[in-house]
C-alpha cells in the first residue's frame, strides 16, 4: 500500500476525530473540542490533499468520505448511545463494501 493510501485512509479517520469533536464542543461553546476539532480538520485535509496527487479525485474523495462517515456511525452507535436498525446495518455494511471495492478497482 503506497503512502498516499496509507494517508487517505488516516484523513478518513481524522474526519470521523473532527466530526465527533464538532458534536462534543455544542456548538463551538467548549474549547478543548473545538481545539480537536481544527486540528483534526487540518490534519484530514492535508491528508487528502497529499492523497490526490497519486489517487484520482473521485476515488479518493470518495474513499475518504466512505472511511469518515462508516466510522462516525460507529462512534455514534458505540460511545453516544445511538442504535440501528438492521436495514441501517445492512446499508452501513454496503458502504464499508464500496470503499473497499473502490481501493481495489484504483490504479494506484
Amino acid at each position: 500500500m503506497s503512502l498516499s493510501w496509507v494517508l487517505l485512509i488516516g484523513s478518513g479517520v481524522m474526519e470521523c476525530v473532527w466530526a465527533a469533536a464538532l458534536d462534543k464542543s455544542e456548538g463551538f461553546t467548549h474549547p478543548i473540542p473545538v481545539i480537536i476539532f481544527v486540528v483534526a480538520m487540518v490534519l484530514s485535509m492535508l491528508g487528502l490533499s497529499h492523497a490526490v496527487r497519486d489517487i484520482p479525485l473521485g476515488i479518493a474523495y470518495s474513499v475518504w468520505v466512505g472511511i469518515g462517515a462508516t466510522l462516525t456511525l460507529l462512534y455514534s452507535v458505540f460511545f453516544g448511545g445511538e442504535s440501528m436498525t438492521p436495514l441501517q446495518i445492512m446499508f452501513a455494511v454496503g458502504l464499508i463494501v464500496c470503499v473497499v471495492g473502490l481501493k481495489l478497482s484504483a490504479a494506484s
